[in-house]
């Protein structure tokens, strides 16, 4: 069973996939930077909640995770099929998969800073947008 940070980030994860955006109070801080920008929760919360409004499977698969001190890097795998305009592409009906690379520093027990890279050349290929 996990414990310490990597527990909380696991914890986060289970929020995001249980479409429990509300609860990011507990995991994200009222301000944070997303790859450099600066968001707040709310704002944070409005893209992870669009991206799933787009791709109602979206599940967030943690297939490496470290965490240390105050950092948790992951590479997450997404298996899902979007049914709306995804990443600039337009959905075909079929299942796409693609990975994420992203970064946390957390700050008082919540996330502070994200650096996200997703794979958007593999989903734009699969949707046959590249």
């Amino acid at each position: 069973m996990p414990d310490g940070l990597e527990a909380t980030y696991l914890a986060y994860l289970d929020a995001l996939n249980e479409r429990r955006f509300d609860d990011l109070v507990d995991h994200v801080r009222d301000e944070l930077t997303y790859n450099g920008e600066r968001l707040t929760r709310r704002r944070y919360a409005d893209m992870i909640a669009a991206d799933a409004r787009a791709v109602p499977d979206l599940r967030f698969d943690p297939h490496l995770l470290v965490a240390t001190d105050d950092t948790v890097a992951c590479r997450l795998w997404f298996t899902c099929t979007p049914t709306s305009t995804f990443f600039g592409c337009a959905p075909t009906g079929r299942p796409i998969s693609f990975a994420e690379h992203v970064f946390y520093r957390y700050e008082g027990g919540r996330i502070a800073h994200v650096w996200s890279l997703i794979d958007r050349p593999a989903i734009a290929a699969q949707l046959g947008s590249a």
